[in-house]
């Protein structure tokens, strides 16, 4: 008998219309970025993301062959969110350095400024908005414990990024952005703007804000811009 009622589940699944089978899929993949962050893999239930995306339980198998499929997909979902957000400014930024690697040039370091501050300003007003709660404790949770869906997320949107603010950095800096100490202070550059996520609450109460509205966002991009301009070669360093 519950066999039966499984397949006809299913059945009916797959004789739904595309556009509707896609809405069952995002909604689960939205919702389970959240409730992934707040659980874990192992706190999370299928009931519980499936109840948390409003379908039924038998689309998790059907979509992702199970809670397993399902959390790798939500962290290709969440490199494919936060690409939407910054994916256009990284191909800018890409497409630049691989134009002057070809024609034999090097960017300057005002070039490099200016670029990086761009990065900055659209990291930190990401990284204060609504959206990226979500996010953050997921990466958080992988970051503390890494599996697979840390390898998606890493090389998918963390690698790339880290890399071009590496390269950025050491024009800079007038150092090999490849060195140990220009990956230590690109490191250090991003964690100065990370923290307005991770440490969200923190912050808020710290500067007696309400939220992070546009007057509080503006704030914050001029902040990113000074954590730019401060950037330059240690005394005594020679390029």
């Amino acid at each position: 008998m519950m066999y039966t009622c499984i397949m006809s589940k299913i059945e009916n699944e797959q004789n739904t219309p595309a556009s509707r089978r896609d809405q069952t899929r995002e909604k689960l993949l939205a919702s389970s970025l959240d409730v992934f962050g707040r659980y874990g893999f192992d706190g999370a239930s299928t009931r519980q993301l499936a109840d948390a995306a409003g379908v039924n339980l038998q689309a998790i198998p059907y979509y992702f062959s199970g809670k397993e499929g399902l959390y790798i997909a939500t962290a290709e979902y969440l490199t494919e969110m936060i690409s939407a957000h910054v994916g256009d400014m990284r191909q800018k930024v890409g497409a630049r350095i691989a134009t002057l690697e070809a024609s034999g040039e090097s960017m300057t370091p005002a070039e490099a400024r200016s670029f990086l501050t761009e990065i900055a300003q659209t990291m930190i007003a990401l990284f204060v908005s609504k959206k990226s709660e979500s996010w953050a404790r997921f990466i958080i949770r992988e970051q503390m414990e890494p599996t697979e869906a840390f390898t998606r997320v890493y090389q998918g949107i963390m690698r790339p990024m880290i890399e071009i603010a590496r390269r950025l950095i050491g024009t800079i800096l007038g150092e090999d952005s490849k060195s140990e100490h220009v990956r230590l202070r690109a490191f250090s550059f991003i964690g100065g703007i990370m923290v307005f996520r991770m440490a969200h609450a923190a912050v808020l109460a710290q500067m007696e804000w309400d939220s992070a509205g546009p007057d509080e966002v503006a704030t914050l991009r001029k902040l990113a811009a000074e954590l730019v301009a401060v950037l330059e070669p240690a005394k005594g360093a020679t390029a």
